[in-house]
C-alpha cells in the first residue's frame, strides 16, 4: 500500500474519531450536568492529543513506507533488467539451438526421403514381380479350372442327355397303367417283406368265392381265430392327374390347379369306392381297407385337398396311405404278432409250470419215505454201536480178571471159581446170544 493511500487513511480515522468524540461529548453534556463539562473537556483534550499522535506515527510510517517503495522500486529495476539480460541470452542460444536443429532435421529429412524413395522402389519391383508371378499362376489355375468344367459340363450334359432318355423311358413305362400298378405293387410288396414277419401275407388272395376279383395284398390279422380276418392293400397311382396338378402349378396357372385337384379328388373317390365294394368282405376281411400311393409327393398333394382323407375313411371305410406312413401301420401288425407269440409262450409255460408242481409233489412223497427210512437206519445203526460197546466193555473186563489170578507152579493159569464172578462169566455167552438175537429182532 502507498504512503499516500496510509495518510489520507489516518486523517479519515482522526476525522471520523472527532466526530464521534464530539457526538459523544453531545450526548454527555445532555444528559450529564455543568459539573461534568470539566471531565468532558479533560477527555476531548486528550482525545485531540491521541489524534495528533496517531496522525504523527501516520506520517512516520508514512515516511517508512515510501522508504520501503523506493527501495522495492529500485530492487525491481535491478531484476527487471537481470530477466532482460537472461532472457537475451536464453533467446540468442534457443535461437543458434533452432538453427542447428533445423540445418540438422533438413539433412535428416532429404536422407529419409531418399531413404524411402530406395525402399519404395525396391517394394514397387518386388510387388510388381510378385503380382505378375501370382497373377501368371492364377490365369493359369482358372484356364486349367475352366478346362475341367467345361468337361465336367460336357459329361454332365452327356448324363442329362442319357437321364432325358431315361425319362422318356419311364414316363412310357408309366404311361402303361399294367406296368405303372406293377411298379406300385413291387414297392409296397418291399415294405411288406422288410417289415413283416414271413408268411404274414399273402398276393392275389380271392376274397369272394363268387367273384374272380383278387385283392393284391392281403395281411393276416394278428387274432386268436382258426381262421384269421385279413387286411386289404391295394396300390394305386392316378399318374395322368398328378402331372396335370404338377405342370399346373410349374405353370402357375390357378384355374389349372383346382381342375386337377378336382380331377385327383375325383379319381380317388373312385378308386377308394372300388375298393369297399371289392375287398371288405366281412368276416373274411376286417371292417376296412388300404388304398396305397407309390410316392409321398402323390400323398402330400391328396392330404392337401381339404377333408378328403376323413371323408374317405367314413365314407368307405378305406385308409389312404403312402411309403411314409405304411411302415408304421405294418409295425403295428408286427407287435399284434409279437403279443400273440408271448401269449402262446404264456400258454405253455403255464402248462409247464402245472407239470412241474405235480412232479414236485411226487418228489415230496418220495423224500418223505426216504426220510422215513433214513430215521430207521439211524436208529438200526445206533443199536448196533450199543451192542458193540457193551462187547467191548465184557471184553475189557476178561482181560482184567486174567491179568489179575495167580499162577499156578505147573505154569497153568488156576481153575474158574464158582462165585459170582465165575457165574457171570460162564452166562457171558449166552447173555450175549441173547441180546444180540434180541437187539436183531429189534432192528
Amino acid at each position: 500500500m502507498s504512503g499516500s493511500a496510509l495518510l489520507w487513511l489516518g486523517v479519515v480515522f482522526a476525522a471520523v474519531s472527532c466526530l464521534v468524540s464530539l457526538i459523544v461529548l453531545r450526548r454527555l453534556s445532555l444528559m450529564a450536568g455543568q459539573g461534568e463539562a470539566d471531565q468532558l473537556a479533560r477527555l476531548c483534550v486528550m482525545m485531540e492529543r491521541e489524534t495528533a499522535a496517531r496522525v504523527a506515527e501516520n506520517e512516520a510510517q508514512r515516511a517508512r513506507m515510501a522508504d520501503i517503495e523506493r527501495a522495492l522500486s529500485t530492487r525491481l529495476d535491478q531484476r527487471h533488467q537481470e530477466m532482460t539480460e537472461t532472457f537475451n541470452r536464453i533467446a540468442r542460444m534457443m535461437g543458434r539451438d533452432l538453427a542447428d536443429m533445423r540445418v540438422t532435421q533438413s539433412e535428416s529429412l532429404r536422407e529419409m526421403a531418399e531413404e524411402g524413395r530406395r525402399q519404395s522402389d525396391e517394394l514397387r519391383a518386388a510387388v510388381n514381380e510378385r503380382l505378375h508371378q501370382a497373377v501368371e499362376k492364377q490365369m493359369q489355375t482358372s484356364f486349367q479350372r475352366v478346362l475341367e468344367q467345361i468337361a465336367a459340363m460336357q459329361k454332365a450334359m452327356g448324363e442329362v442327355s442319357a437321364m432325358t432318355a431315361q425319362v422318356g423311358d419311364l414316363k412310357r413305362l408309366f404311361s402303361n397303367v399294367k406296368t405303372r400298378g406293377g411298379w406300385g405293387e413291387s414297392q409296397l410288396r418291399s415294405i411288406l417283406d422288410d417289415v413283416l414277419p414271413e408268411g404274414a401275407y399273402e398276393t392275389n388272395r380271392r376274397l369272394r368265392d363268387d367273384s374272380r376279383e383278387v385283392v393284391e395284398f392281403a395281411v393276416r390279422m394278428p387274432v386268436r381265430a382258426t381262421v384269421p380276418p385279413v387286411l386289404a392293400i391295394d396300390s394305386k397311382f392316378p399318374t395322368e392327374a398328378y402331372e396335370r396338378l404338377l405342370q399346373a402349378v410349374e405353370d402357375c396357372n390357378p384355374d389349372a390347379e383346382r381342375a386337377a385337384r378336382r380331377a385327383l379328388e375325383t379319381t380317388l373317390r373312385i378308386e377308394a369306392r372300388k375298393i369297399a365294394t371289392k375287398y371288405i368282405v366281412p368276416p373274411v376281411t376286417v371292417e376296412f381297407a388300404v388304398l396305397y400311393l407309390p410316392t409321398d409327393g402323390l400323398y402330400a398333394e391328396v392330404a392337401r385337398i381339404p377333408g378328403l382323407l376323413d371323408e374317405i375313411g367314413r365314407t368307405y371305410r378305406v385308409i389312404v396311405m403312402g411309403p411314409g406312413l405304411m411302415p408304421a401301420m405294418l409295425r403295428t401288425i408286427h407287435l399284434g404278432y409279437v403279443t400273440l407269440a408271448l401269449e402262446r409262450r404264456t400258454d405253455d409255460i403255464a402248462r409247464l409250470l402245472g407239470a412241474t408242481r405235480q412232479e414236485m409233489l411226487r418228489m415230496d412223497g418220495v423224500l418223505e419215505k426216504l426220510a422215513r427210512n433214513a430215521s430207521a437206519m439211524s436208529s438200526s445203526i445206533d443199536e448196533a454201536r450199543r451192542r458193540t460197546g457193551l462187547v467191548t466193555r465184557r471184553l475189557r473186563e476178561l482181560d482184567v480178571d486174567t491179568h489179575a489170578a495167580p499162577a499156578r507152579d505147573d505154569g497153568f493159569p488156576p481153575p474158574p471159581a464158582t462165585d459170582d464172578g465165575g457165574g457171570a462169566q460162564t452166562d457171558m455167552a449166552p447173555a450175549w446170544s441173547r441180546e444180540g438175537a434180541g437187539g436183531m429182532g429189534r432192528s
